[in-house]
């Protein structure tokens, strides 16, 4: 079983278009709610031909908060939003998967440096609330909206810079004050610490220009973007056939073979299963039970993003993981294929 349950506890009018979603996971089903800060959710929506998912992030700390909370902003003509602002309420149960993504910081002890635009926030306000939970770390944020009234978070964030003074620096840009962001604009505020981790979130063309003005600047920036999934992810993939189960004769791709054999440690276990050739490794670990983080299963998220330890994996597809991911050996579950004989694969660390 790959998907969880969560009860909304509450439901939170943050601003006119914007909705936080309290949640409870289902008993037994706590641990696979563990999360890191940034992380988000993917959430099971009804769509006129059936079922749908659509991903949102978490805004609750796993440092700070008891419960989960991921926050809605209404999209106009928007299948999951809307439909979870104009219908979701306290007591529904919402079907969803284990939280998963790469948009985290590796130490919560770091100083950064944090961009949001409009319900961009909302992975980053884990972050920041997480990073101010420690003794030593340091955030900048840097928070774009339309104007005063469309700021998610207000009160808390005002909350928070008060209770934390130095170590907490919030500059917002509003539209309605000083126009649309620039790029000279983000340059000239984020210069000052350009020492510091990045991390951006918010609507495409404020990350495309946020991450133009802090080019040259020599800094580490981590973006985070959403697309909304073709496919329903939840849905059980078929098994493999004969062939790709590893019964030595050729499969679909003409030389299946042998399956080879995959090593996985994930949340502190270690497991070791025959992986079929031309099968991807998602469905694999699946299959045989493993709780595997994923969402998209089309190679856009990097939700199923693991480390090859050992051994050679092809990928299908990518479009997230840059050379330097490549480099450190991630590769996506969801598009990965056994080149060599034996890998090991770690999601832990």
């Amino acid at each position: 079983m790959t998907s969880l349950k969560a009860r909304v506890v509450e439901v939170v009018r943050e601003t006119a278009d914007a909705h936080s979603l309290v949640l409870e996971p289902a008993e037994g089903d706590r641990d696979r709610f563990r999360y890191k800060p940034g992380q988000f959710l993917t959430v099971r929506v009804p769509a006129p031909d059936g079922w749908a998912a659509r991903c949102y992030s978490l805004c609750s700390s796993p440092v700070t908060d008891d419960r989960l909370k991921v926050t809605v902003k209404r999209v106009a003509g928007g299948l999951g939003s809307n439909w979870i602002c104009d219908n979701v309420t306290a007591g529904d149960v919402l079907e969803v998967l284990r939280p998963s993504g790469t948009f985290t910081p590796a130490s919560l002890d770091a100083d950064l440096l944090l961009l949001a635009g409009g319900s961009g926030i909302t992975p980053v306000m884990s972050i920041l609330k997480s990073c101010l939970a420690g003794d030593t770390g340091s955030v900048v944020l840097i928070y774009a909206n339309r104007d005063e009234r469309s700021v998610i978070f207000a009160d808390e964030l005002r909350a928070l810079a008060a209770e934390h003074g130095e170590r907490l620096t919030v500059v917002h840009w509003l539209e309605s004050v000083q126009g649309l962001p620039t790029e000279s604009g983000i340059r000239a505020l984020a210069r000052a610490h350009a020492d510091r981790e990045v991390f951006v979130c918010g609507p495409g063309a404020f990350m495309d220009l946020t991450s133009a003005a802090l080019k040259g600047l020599g800094m580490k920036v981590h973006v985070e973007r959403f697309f909304s999934l073709a496919a329903d992810p939840f849905e059980t993939p078929e098994g493999p056939g004969p062939a790709e189960a590893g019964d030595g004769t050729a499969g679909g791709d003409g030389d299946a073979g042998e399956p080879a054999e995959i090593e996985v440690e994930l949340d502190g276990e270690t497991r070791t299963l025959p992986w079929p050739r031309s099968e991807l490794l998602l469905d694999t670990l699946l299959r045989a039970g493993v709780d595997a983080p994923f969402s998209c299963r089309e190679g856009s998220c990097a939700a199923c993003a693991c480390v090859v330890l050992e051994g050679e994996a092809a990928m299908d597809a990518n479009t997230v993981l840059d050379e330097q991911d490549l480099a450190d050996g991630l590769v996506l579950a969801c598009q990965a294929r056994a080149v060599g004989d034996r890998l090991k694969i770690t999601y832990d660390g």
